[in-house]
């Protein structure tokens, strides 16, 4: 009887431990201490903007091509070459623009002879007129003649100078002091009146040509002073941003720009590679200047402004710091107020992070091996 009392004991302690523990509230689970990525508080060198490639062309280029079309006989230039303006560059087969001259040559021998015929045929019956052998309307009609041969006799020898002007068309001469950068056609090729034969690159100013993408854009207006180095011996130039191209290319969607190479200088040959870049940003003298600069990936947007998360290494929490950014570097922000050196700031991964909260360095899985 006991061992039933003391088993029915046990029973309902075991079941209030149930209903007590069903009551009691379950604990939340605790939330996992995240790992950032930090980075030291240093100083840089300020390099004013991005770099760009380009290369150097002369400011002048012209494209030759023959007025008249025809089969090119000779071609009297190569690539390369230096060339004088009026200098013969290559010559089409004149026989055709011959024979044309030659027909508008005695078209107007023909005009010229009717011309003389009628203004004889006009005096003559001038002087009948004077003494009254023939009526005012017969004269009217000799002189009305003699008009019409002139304009006819006009006629053929202007088709006579046009002829003359197209022979003349069949020779190509260079317009311009220069060399050559590209031939696009050759001796026995039938080229069409106006398509391309040489490119001339003009002697005197040269250009620094490069690409600039979309992003970039609004920062390269012209008038902007920027520094070209020539590649392999970093030569420094210096120059202004000529032109920018309205439209961005088909392809590329990057847009052209042209700098201007100061005259004075001793101008690299043409086709040189050269990286270009400003010499100031925005017009804050910091270029070559030593300052803190942030990666973007490290900012963010509260109602103070522009701030960061620094890092208490003490308590491994994390606070927010405004600060004050004067420009851009490339991809990184100069920070002038807000920030001492040594500090530790997270560089990624901002957005997700509030103030307080505990953290932990993190650690890339090679060194966690």
């Amino acid at each position: 009887m006991k061992k039933i009392v003391f088993v029915a004991a046990i029973a309902a302690c075991t079941a209030m431990s149930a209903v007590l523990s069903g009551c009691s509230k379950s604990q939340p689970a605790e939330e996992p201490v995240r790992a950032v990525k930090v980075l030291t508080v240093g100083m840089g060198a300020f390099q004013a903007g991005s770099e760009f490639a380009g290369e150097v062309r002369a400011q002048v280029e012209a494209r030759l091509a023959f007025r008249v079309g025809g089969k090119i006989i000779t071609r009297q230039a190569e690539l390369g070459q230096r060339v004088k303006s009026g200098q013969v560059l290559a010559q089409l087969d004149p026989q055709d623009y011959k024979l044309a001259v030659d027909g508008a040559r005695s078209q107007a021998a023909a005009a010229l002879t009717n011309r003389d015929l009628a203004a004889s045929d006009f005096k003559r019956y001038k002087d009948l007129r004077a003494e009254n052998f023939i009526s005012a309307a017969e004269l009217e009609r000799r002189e009305t003649t003699l008009k019409a041969a002139q304009s006819q006799l006009d006629q053929a020898q202007s088709q006579l100078a046009a002829q003359s002007n197209q022979a003349s068309y069949a020779v190509l001469l260079a317009t311009v002091d220069g060399v050559v950068t590209a031939v696009e056609a050759e001796a026995g090729q039938v080229v069409a009146a106006g398509t391309p034969v040489y490119r001339i690159a003009k002697d005197g100013a040269r250009d620094a040509v490069f690409a600039v993408p979309e992003d970039r854009l609004a920062s390269m207006q012209p008038g902007l002073k920027m520094r070209v180095k020539v590649w392999p011996d970093n030569t420094e130039l210096s120059g202004v941003v000529r032109e920018v191209s309205a439209s961005a290319d088909p392809v590329t969607r990057t847009f052209q720009a042209k700098v201007g190479l100061t005259a004075k200088q001793v101008v690299p040959a043409l086709g040189a590679t050269v990286t270009v870049s400003s010499v100031a940003s925005g017009g804050t003298g910091l270029h070559g200047k030593q300052v803190i600069k942030l990666p973007t990936s490290a900012l963010r947007q509260d109602g103070q402004g522009t701030a960061v998360w620094v890092l208490d290494p003490t308590s491994m929490t994390l606070r927010s710091q405004v600060v004050q950014i004067a420009t851009a570097d490339g991809n990184e922000a100069v920070v002038t107020a807000g920030l001492e050196l040594g500090m530790q700031v997270v560089s990624a991964g901002v957005h997700v992070l509030s103030a307080g909260q505990k953290v932990t360095l993190y650690q890339p899985a090679h060194a966690a091996k």
